[in-house]
């Protein structure tokens, strides 16, 4: 499912329009993209928790050169989901 299949079927089961469900899913994944660059954990009980976590630096090898290359320490999202979530998954194989 991409975004604009999403935005359909939030639209329907919410019963608003296309262009609002757009407004809201843009407002709520912005809030979580916010919220993790300022290292805030985002947690929906019973879905999951959105997070960023500080990725060490590290050295590399270019495969193709050999050469030793570095790279920098950087913030990577991480989501956990959560026990019910886990467990609707389960349910429906």
């Amino acid at each position: 499912m991409n975004k604009a299949e999403f935005v359909d079927q939030l639209a329907k089961k919410a019963k608003i329009s296309k262009k609002d469900a757009r407004a809201a899913l843009d407002a709520a994944l912005n809030l979580i993209i916010d919220s993790c660059a300022k290292k805030d954990k985002v947690t929906f009980t019973g879905f999951g928790t959105f997070e960023a976590r500080q990725q060490k630096a590290t050295t590399r090898i270019n495969p193709q050169t050999g050469r030793k290359m570095s790279v920098p320490a950087k913030l990577v999202p991480k989501f956990r989901p959560g026990k019910a979530f886990k467990e609707a998954l389960a349910k429906r194989r």
